[in-house]
């Protein structure tokens, strides 16, 4: 069973992480940071549509402030959605901002309307903290999925990944008409071995999302990450293999049935010569991406000391125990993929 016993520590944006950003176009000027939404002066709790507690908490601004923070909510989501054009601005209302009160982060989720048509969107304003980044830069890279994000200083603003929750989607697993277990199963063994090998961890339920895409003749799964905090903090190899958390024990149950030995290890080949392409793709932006990583410090020396040891037995390779920081850990295990 995979554990985290203790609260992540938060780290700060480098000079170099940030000249990253700002080559590849993910740094841009905001008009307001997360410290200006924190300025509300009241709240209420936020029930979903069955009466329940959501544990969020929908926020009020004094009259005062009410233009100053919508109006800049606004423009950012301009440049989250349209590449900055804010023409689109004066379609748009903020119908909604909700804070997190449960989560280390403690995220603000803004709800934007679209005036013409009533169609409405989410994104989400966050304290920056480079483990997400570097989990968000991975993923748009080297998985099947496009990360839209941006940074400002100590403030890091995310799009919404549309999809049903883990926790969820288990929970109402029993209700669903027709269910393809065996396309399930087989998203969730190329999703873990997704998550271990960028070193992605805490990929419990509440932390991915399951998006289910009709096909011609069936339906398509697809197991998204939500939440890119963990990435390479922890010291325990478990924690970046989502089959060892005991919220997942329902997929895992589901592989277990509807699959065999051979077909695991056969998706396991097929993810990881997936990643291995896109590595050679994205190759230039990679290496700026490592070198960068490589230097920075996003983990205690106790974890990454731990880690590395565990992945040299894993792998039966030397070369983990030759890394001397997380960013280090990460690249040599992308290389894993290269040389098989």
């Amino acid at each position: 069973m995979a554990l985290i016993s203790k609260k992540k520590l938060p780290f700060k944006i480098n000079l170099q992480l940030r000249k990253y950003l700002i080559k590849y176009g993910r740094e841009i000027t905001m008009p307001l940071q997360y410290a200006d939404l924190l300025r509300f002066e009241s709240s209420i709790n936020l029930y979903d549509k069955f009466g329940n507690d959501t544990l969020w908490q929908t926020v009020f601004y004094p009259h005062s402030d009410i233009d100053f923070v919508y109006e800049g909510l606004k423009k950012i989501y301009a440049d989250l959605r349209t590449d900055g054009d804010e023409k689109v601005i004066k379609h748009l209302n903020v119908d909604r901002i909700d804070l997190c009160t449960y989560g280390n982060t403690q995220p603000f989720r803004i709800r934007i309307v679209n005036k013409m048509n009533d169609n409405f969107d989410y994104f989400y304003v966050k304290r920056a903290d480079s483990s997400r980044v570097y989990g968000m830069e991975l993923e748009h890279l080297l998985s099947p999925n496009r990360m839209s994000y941006l940074t400002f200083e100590d403030t890091v603003v995310e799009e919404h990944i549309i999809g049903i929750p883990g926790d969820l989607f288990f929970k109402q697993l029993p209700s669903y008409e027709e269910v393809n277990y065996r396309r399930l199963a087989k998203e969730f063994v190329k999703f873990n071995e997704r998550c271990f090998v960028k070193l992605l961890g805490d990929m419990h339920s509440s932390n991915f999302i399951i998006d289910i895409t009709p096909d011609f003749e069936e339906v398509f799964y697809r197991i998204r990450a939500i939440d890119f905090d963990q990435q390479s903090y922890e010291g325990k190899r478990s924690v970046y293999m989502p089959q060892y958390f005991k919220q997942n024990y329902p997929l895992v149950e589901i592989g277990m049935k509807y699959m065999t030995s051979e077909s695991v290890q056969q998706y396991q080949i097929e993810e990881r010569s997936l990643i291995a392409g896109r590595l050679r793709v994205e190759q230039q932006r990679m290496y700026e991406l490592m070198s960068v990583m490589a230097r920075d410090e996003i983990a205690s020396v106790d974890n990454t000391e731990s880690l590395k040891k565990e992945l040299a037995r894993w792998y039966q390779s030397d070369r983990f125990l030759k890394c001397k920081t997380m960013g280090e850990i990460v690249w040599a295990s992308l290389e894993q993929v290269l040389i098989h």
